[in-house]
């Protein structure tokens, strides 16, 4: 198998990790890509991002009330 942030994966696909990556795992090599894409088009003044790892993504939440979420123009 494969050692990704010490866990151990099968040999194979591995759809998510622990720490949101899809993975393939091979004798030779591991090769990820991460599930999430980062804000980059958001009200940075106002708005803090939040990764949230039951979804795999990052959440953009309003600093006054971090029960709201922002509007997020762009990701990468």
């Amino acid at each position: 198998g494969c050692t990704l942030d010490g866990k151990l994966y099968p040999f194979g696909e591995i759809a998510r990790t622990e720490n949101c990556f899809r993975c393939s795992c091979s004798k030779d090599a591991m090769r990820c890509c991460s599930l999430f894409h980062t804000p980059t088009g958001y009200d940075k003044e106002n708005c803090k991002i939040v990764f949230n790892k039951k979804s795999c993504d990052y959440d953009v939440m309003q600093i006054s009330d971090p029960s709201k979420e922002c509007h997020v123009y762009s990701r990468v």
